[in-house]
C-alpha cells in the first residue's frame, strides 16, 4: 500500500518546526547579549506594545528613531532614521531571528515576537537614569527587614524594645508603600512609551 502525499507532508511538517514555534529556551548570555544594545531593547519594547501582529518594519524604525533621540520624527534629519533602519534591517533583526527571539520576514519586512521573546521580556526592565532596578530595590528592602528582625530578637537598642506586633506592621507598610511605588512608576512609563508611539506613527 503506497503513502500519500499528504502523509509525506503532515511527517515532514511535524518533524521541522516553524520558526514561529521555536524552542523557548535560551541562555542567559543571549538573552544579556540582546538586550546589550539600545535599538534592540527599544525594538522589542515596541514589539511588545503593538496591537496587531506581524509589525511593519517601518513603524519599529520610527519608535526606535524618536525615543533613541528624544525628539519627534519632525525634528529628525532623514539620515538619522535611514541609519536606524539600516542598522535594525541589516543586523539586529536578523540576529534576534537567529536567537529565535523574533520571526523576521526580510523580504515583507515584518516581524514577529516568538515564545523566546517571554523570556527576554522579563529582563527588559526601563531603568531611569541615577535609578535603580526595582528587582534590586526590592532584594535590599528584603535585606532591611532581615536586618530588623536580627536586631530586634537580640534586643539591641534601640529596636530591642520594638514587639513583633509593631515590628509585623512596619513590614506590611512597607512593602504597601514600595508596592504603590512600583505600580506607579510602571504606570508613567506605560505612558510615556504610548506618548512617543503616537508621535513615532
Amino acid at each position: 500500500m503506497g503513502i500519500s502525499n499528504d502523509t509525506i507532508s503532515s511527517t515532514v511538517d511535524s518533524l521541522v518546526p516553524s520558526s514561529r514555534n521555536r524552542d523557548p529556551a535560551i541562555s542567559r548570555e543571549e538573552i544579556f547579549e540582546v538586550l546589550s544594545n539600545e535599538r534592540r531593547r527599544l525594538a522589542l519594547q515596541y514589539l511588545e506594545q503593538a496591537d496587531e501582529e506581524p509589525v511593519p518594519l517601518r513603524e519599529v524604525v520610527d519608535y526606535v528613531t524618536s525615543r533613541q533621540n528624544g525628539a519627534s520624527l519632525e525634528e529628525i534629519d532623514s539620515g538619522t532614521r535611514k541609519a536606524v533602519y539600516t542598522a535594525l534591517r541589516q543586523s539586529h533583526f536578523p540576529k534576534m531571528d537567529d536567537m529565535g527571539v523574533v520571526e523576521y520576514d526580510q523580504l515583507r519586512g515584518e516581524i514577529e515576537l516568538t515564545d523566546t521573546a517571554n523570556e527576554v521580556q522579563m529582563y527588559l526592565e526601563y531603568v531611569p537614569k541615577n535609578d535603580i532596578p526595582w528587582h534590586e530595590y526590592y532584594l535590599g528592602l528584603a535585606g532591611v527587614c532581615a536586618a530588623l528582625v536580627t536586631v530586634t530578637w537580640a534586643g539591641i537598642y534601640p529596636f530591642g524594645g520594638l514587639s513583633w506586633q509593631l515590628l509585623s506592621l512596619l513590614f506590611v507598610l512597607l512593602f504597601v508603600i514600595s508596592a504603590v511605588s512600583h505600580a506607579y512608576h510602571a504606570r508613567g512609563n506605560r505612558l510615556e512609551n504610548a506618548t512617543v508611539t503616537e508621535e513615532a506613527q
